[in-house]
């Protein structure tokens, strides 16, 4: 348990020594980022591997929505700044599906469900195709991309 918070932290020292501080402002502020999971909730816990990659993965998204905001105000330097930051980030995360892996990814998951039901899931059924195609993408894939996808398919 701790590995990639434990290589994360290697990683800053080693970007404090390189005197690189786009590298150790944000490997910082995702450490502490995880540091403020841990303690979250009714008991201090040490998150898994897996808990940290979802930290990391909502402060990545966070960069990406903060340099789009920054865009639409016309702040290109800051703007450029987050996805420097975001770009940190993604080192870290399991690399994503393209749209033909996650339309397979969506594809098995409706067959799933398909198995389940005896009959083609609708609409209504949704949230279980949803269920099956998060559990099969582990983390490779954005919620609203895999929403998007399983919504073209349950709809025709």
């Amino acid at each position: 348990m701790g590995e990639l918070k434990d290589q994360i932290r290697g990683d800053l020292t080693a970007s404090m020594k390189a005197k690189d501080p786009l590298r150790t402002g944000t490997l910082r502020m995702v450490l502490s980022a995880v540091q403020a999971e841990e303690v979250a909730g009714k008991e201090a816990r040490t998150l898994t591997d897996d808990e940290v990659l979802k930290v990391i993965a909502k402060e990545s998204k966070k960069r990406l929505e903060a340099a789009q905001v920054f865009d639409d105000a016309g702040r290109a330097e800051l703007a450029r700044k987050e996805r420097a930051e975001e770009e940190i980030l993604a080192a870290y995360l399991p690399r994503q599906l393209d749209d033909d892996e996650l339309g397979r990814v969506v594809d098995e998951a409706v067959a799933e469900v398909r198995e389940q039901l005896g009959a083609e899931p609708g609409m209504r059924q949704m949230g279980q195709v949803m269920k099956a195609a998060t559990a099969r993408a582990a983390g490779r894939a954005d919620g609203s991309r895999l929403s998007s996808v399983v919504k073209s398919r349950l709809a025709g």
